[in-house]
């Protein structure tokens, strides 16, 4: 560990957070504190700052592009997959196009009203990522809505002292992962032998929809409570 330490400039602390986060494999251990590092971890390590910082991906974002396994998708959904992406119009790709469109942490953290300690729980909630020294940090400008939303949110009276923390988004976070986890599961299979152009279309025109379809389901929940209480 002291040696992948020097070698990739990480503290043991970080090295050993990718780990718990699958994003960097366990040492080969050969006893209860003792184990042995390999290339493969230090490429790995590599492959995430990279990730993170060239291209400041969010971490459940980096484990998606290096988890190839288990990863549900046959060969000719893959297949598929990629020639979609390279016939998507720009509305949708901009932001994965744009990543290195990036803006200072603190002028968006000085627009929005969000503290330190606030902007620090959305990050770690892996909604964005940043890069650069402590003082220096910037973050994708396509990100930026993130930090403005929960300012509002906090202004709302979803202070601090009354409990909030940014865990709320936790919620939503969570929830549209596992939705959206299953719809490409789902559409991947069901559409695996339909032309790509075609599926880049149904996809295109279809998001519209969706989004409309959770903001009124959504407020129906609401609705509903309320009206049996």
């Amino acid at each position: 560990m002291k040696d992948l330490c020097t070698l990739s400039g990480l503290p043991r602390q970080a090295i050993h957070f990718y780990i718990e986060q699958g994003l960097v494999p366990e040492g080969h251990k050969t006893g209860r504190n003792m184990a042995y590092y390999g290339d493969e971890h230090l490429e790995r390590i590599r492959l995430v700052r990279q990730l993170q910082h060239e291209r400041l991906l969010p971490l459940k974002a980096i484990r998606a592009v290096i988890d190839e396994k288990g990863d549900g998708f046959s060969p000719v959904q893959r297949r598929m997959l990629a020639d979609v992406k390279q016939r998507l119009g720009s509305p949708v790709l901009s932001g994965a196009r744009g990543r290195h469109d990036t803006v200072a942490v603190r002028e968006v953290m000085l627009r929005a009203g969000v503290d330190q300690q606030d902007f620090d729980g959305l990050v770690e909630l892996g909604l964005f990522a940043v890069s650069g020294a402590k003082s220096r940090r910037r973050m994708a400008r396509d990100d930026a809505w993130i930090v403005e939303l929960w300012g509002e949110v906090r202004r709302l009276g979803f202070t601090r002292e009354r409990g909030f923390s940014p865990d709320l988004l936790g919620l939503f976070e969570e929830a549209i992962s596992r939705m959206f986890d299953r719809e490409t599961r789902v559409l991947s299979r069901l559409l695996a032998h339909v032309p790509a152009g075609e599926v880049a279309s149904m996809v295109e025109r279809s998001l519209p929809l969706i989004h409309s379809f959770l903001v009124r389901y959504h407020e129906a929940k609401v609705r509903d409570f309320f009206a049996a209480m």
